[in-house]
């Protein structure tokens, strides 16, 4: 299945997408949330589908939001390919490097990219991103695939100057609002036949930055699973979002490239489809 959230932010629906078709399913489920994961709702979802009941149709037109509703939490990998290491001047970490983006950072797929007031380095990062179906907690990695739910095409926007300039946790460049558009749906795993294969690409007003596969994590998903559960339990429908490739812009040489007011940045993944932000200015 693909999931869907639609409708005014702050007021979404949930929905699926069958072919080019959205539906609203909010007759069947009240929203894609942890208390959904965590009562199978997936599988409940599916059997009701099956019966074929008659669903309202959402128009094209309708704005679509981030396809789960807002987590627990969202862990992010940072320096999680090779390429992206080395553009970055980083070295390739042994562990992974852990850090969070506020819940508040989330947005539907094609929600304006606001730039934060004295934002002068806000940054793209497309990245492959996956939802946790059940609660973990001290995980083996040859089970971590049963704690999947599915998986999101996500931008993980970065403001380099407040994450790197000015001390402290990156999370000050990460989780600011609008940073984490996600969608535009969730596809569950039986969506994918090798999520360790899928093509990915960014462009910023039509010019190609980002062209990489997940064949180049360094971290895949199953340890990251097992690797994130030893410190922490993750709950059903927090999203774990797990690094970029090279092609950003502070890795840019001889002079890095930075979004500005105006920008179009658009982005997508093989079987996950594909969003477009376009850049505002902050206003109060």
């Amino acid at each position: 299945m693909k999931l869907i959230r639609f409708g005014e932010a702050g007021k979404e629906k949930p929905g699926v997408l069958i072919g080019e078709k959205r539906w609203d399913v909010s007759s069947i489920v009240t929203d894609y949330n942890e208390a959904f994961f965590e009562e199978n709702g997936l599988e409940k979802l599916k059997k009701a589908l099956e019966s074929n009941p008659s669903l309202p149709e959402v128009a094209d037109t309708v704005r679509l939001g981030s396809p789960v509703a807002r987590p627990s939490k969202i862990i992010c990998i940072g320096l999680n390919y090779v390429d992206h290491c080395v553009e970055t001047g980083a070295p390739i970490p042994t562990e992974p490097i852990i850090f969070f983006k506020s819940t508040t950072a989330l947005c539907g797929p094609n929600d304006d990219l606001v730039i934060p007031k004295n934002s002068e380095k806000t940054d793209w990062e497309i990245e492959l991103a996956f939802v946790v179906g059940k609660k973990a907690s001290y995980v083996d990695e040859a089970d971590a695939m049963d704690y999947v739910a599915g998986y999101c095409l996500h931008n993980d926007y970065s403001e380099r100057a407040f994450q790197l300039e000015r001390g402290g946790q990156w999370a000050k460049g990460k989780g600011c609002d609008t940073f984490a558009p996600l969608g535009p749906f969730m596809a569950t795993t039986d969506e994918i036949a090798d999520v360790n294969n899928l093509s990915m690409w960014l462009t910023v007003n039509g010019k190609t930055y980002q062209n990489s596969n997940s064949l180049n994590l360094v971290f895949k998903i199953p340890y990251l699973v097992h690797y994130l559960s030893q410190f922490m339990t993750l709950l059903p429908g927090d999203v774990i979002s797990t690094g970029t490739p090279p092609g950003v812009g502070l890795g840019i040489k001889p002079n890095p490239v930075y979004i500005k007011a105006g920008d179009v940045i658009e982005l997508g993944m093989e079987g996950l489809g594909s969003s477009k932000q376009v850049a505002v200015a902050y206003k109060k």
